[in-house]
Parts: C-alpha cells; sequence; structure tokens
C-alpha cells in the first residue's frame, strides 16, 4: 500500500477566490468579514458624512468592536453622544452587527478619502 498525503500538493489544488482566503485571515485575527471591512474603510465618508469624515476616521473593527479616531476632543464628544445611530448605520451598510464604538482622540487630522 503506498503512503499519499490527505491534502493535494499545492499544485493540484483548486484556486480558490480572495476573499474566501481573507475571511479565514479575519477570522483567526478575530477582525470583521472583509466585506464588513471593506465597507467601513472604503465607505466611510458616505456612512458618516463629508463634515465628521473630515474629523474622524475608522482605525479598526474587531470582535464587534468599531474604533474611531479623532483629531479634536469635541468630536470625540460627539461621537460618543451619536454612538447608537452610528453604529447602526456601520452595521447596515456593512450588514455585520457592530455592538461597540470606541473613540480616541489623535490630534492630527484625518486624510482627505477621494
Amino acid at each position: 500500500m503506498t503512503w499519499k498525503p490527505l491534502v493535494p500538493p499545492r499544485h493540484e489544488r483548486e484556486p480558490r477566490p480572495v476573499l474566501a482566503s481573507l475571511g479565514r485571515v479575519a477570522d483567526r485575527l478575530g477582525l470583521g468579514s472583509p466585506t464588513a471591512l471593506g465597507a467601513v474603510f472604503t465607505r466611510w465618508e458616505e456612512i458618516v458624512g463629508p463634515d465628521v469624515a473630515a474629523h474622524a476616521r475608522p482605525s479598526t473593527l474587531r470582535g464587534g468592536v468599531l474604533t474611531i479616531v479623532v483629531d479634536q476632543p469635541t468630536w470625540a464628544a460627539s461621537l460618543r453622544l451619536l454612538a447608537a445611530d452610528l453604529l447602526a448605520r456601520v452595521a447596515q451598510e456593512s450588514g455585520e452587527p457592530v455592538g461597540e464604538l470606541v473613540v480616541r482622540v489623535s490630534g492630527e487630522r484625518p486624510p482627505r478619502q477621494r
């Protein structure tokens, strides 16, 4: 009887979509799904509006916790007051529930997205 590996060699495996691989990596790191991450990070200005996006940017989305970095303490206070509405919009756009919002002040103005 000839020994055969349980997993076929890499050159014999079918190609997989990148999104499937990213999903496994994101799960291992405790991140949101690639779809949710993409929605939050690429459509941030659409989700929060241009005024908020000029002063706040998403930093991480991990384990249902969205961390946002703002440039001034007044923006941090405002976003904390609007947390429920903001989390609902993020969940609607990303298709994934986000249960908590953490706001940090960095003092640097977020870069403008195009």
